[in-house]
């Protein structure tokens, strides 16, 4: 049996990954800003939510589809965008993502800094897709850029609000990270020490922000977003961003209730609870701890879409029964990648959707609507 096929969490695809590829490409994946307080807490907060089952309650047949933002989906979890998934495996990249998201029909996310073009994934992925996009400075790029995606299949629109700029993720200029990757003497050994990865990056194309082309991207990715994406956005870019696309559309980087509303307010259908994997503000609350009172200000007029910290299927139960209609899954099966590619990610969504029917029929609870906040008990409290 093979290495990938023995995991059995994601913490050992994160062990596997951190032995396949060099330390800067998995310090990207694996890092978040400054001290990394919120990287740390955002999963650990999970555990300060206890849990409380149904006995004797038939769980012979467990239920795991709903609908997210007007999709229908066989797992209430779905692929959230990141940058770039070619510095993780640099053959495939994001066609390896989607290809395993499709294959369990799962949603799809492509990120604005992918490193393939949305013509190229939506090729390898015919199931469900959303595209991701940031405000550029350059209004006429997103409205370019949208039409592409729109025209290649995508059918979901996420606007990433939590990034007027970077976040300071210091591991990266640490490991003289770029991209593309440059194999400067400071990474001759670490590249060498992972020699199938350092065959496939020298034998496949260079890795650039392919859907921007004309843009030089041969510096950290922190000064490209820093110099090409909007610090003036406003509520009147979403609106007008919504009205361009003109479908599903959802509104990332939300961390307080009246932002929710002006979400409502804009007609967007889905609320996005999101720290950005505690890469950009740090010390910001966990999005566990915000999920109640968002979901109280939301009150059912949107779905609402939690990432961060998603470790376990035991989380996704959690953040379902506090009010999140869907959970967004990165660093898990980003760590698949660079673990095993395709495989990888396809591990990944296993090890996830396994855990999370266990902690349903160890709830007493065989249908998603049936997570509801009488399960949670927060530590310290009494009913």
């Amino acid at each position: 049996m093979s290495r990938l096929a023995r995991t059995q969490s994601i913490a050992d695809l994160r062990a596997l990954a951190k032995a396949k590829i060099p330390r800067m490409v998995f310090d990207y994946i694996d890092g978040g800003a400054e001290d990394e307080v919120t990287l740390r807490r955002s999963v650990s907060a999970y555990d300060d939510y206890e849990l409380q089952w149904h006995a004797l309650r038939d769980v012979a047949e467990i239920d795991l589809s709903t609908t997210i933002m007007g999709q229908n989906t066989p797992l209430p979890f779905l692929i959230t965008p990141t940058a770039a998934n070619r510095l993780f495996h640099p053959r495939h990249g994001e066609l390896a993502t989607a290809r395993a998201a499709a294959k369990s029909d799962l949603i799809y996310s492509c990120s604005t800094i992918a490193s393939q073009t949305v013509e190229v994934i939506a090729a390898a992925n015919p199931g469900p897709k959303w595209v991701q996009v940031y405000v550029w400075n350059d209004r006429k790029i997103v409205e370019d850029f949208l039409i592409r995606a729109k025209e290649a299949g995508f059918t979901g629109c996420i606007l990433t609000v939590d990034v007027p700029v970077a976040g300071k993720r210091e591991r990266d200029p640490r490991n003289y990270f770029s991209v593309p990757p440059k194999i400067s003497l400071p990474l001759i050994r670490q590249v060498l020490a992972r020699p199938g990865w350092l065959a496939d990056f020298l034998t496949s194309s260079s890795i650039t922000a392919a859907n921007f082309t004309e843009f030089e991207t041969d510096q950290d990715i922190m000064g490209f977003i820093d110099s090409q994406f909007s610090k003036s956005v406003s509520w009147d870019d979403a609106a007008w961003i919504k009205d361009i696309w003109g479908d599903r559309f959802a509104v990332k980087g939300i961390s307080r209730a009246e932002d929710a509303e002006r979400c409502v307010e804009i007609g967007a259908d889905a609320v996005w609870v999101s720290n950005h994997g505690g890469r950009q503000l740090d010390t910001s609350v966990p999005t566990i701890d915000l999920l109640p009172e968002i979901a109280s200000a939301v009150a059912g007029r949107a779905d609402i879409i939690l990432d961060g910290g998603v470790r376990r299927g035991s989380h996704i139960a959690k953040a379902l029964a506090l009010g999140a209609t869907g959970i967004a899954i990165g660093r898990a099966w980003l760590y698949g990648l660079g673990a095993g590619g395709e495989a990888g990610v396809a591990r990944a969504i296993d090890i996830l959707e396994d855990e999370l029917r266990r902690t349903m029929a160890l709830l007493g609870v065989t249908k998603i609507a049936d997570l509801t906040p009488d399960l949670i008990r927060r530590r310290g409290t009494t009913p």
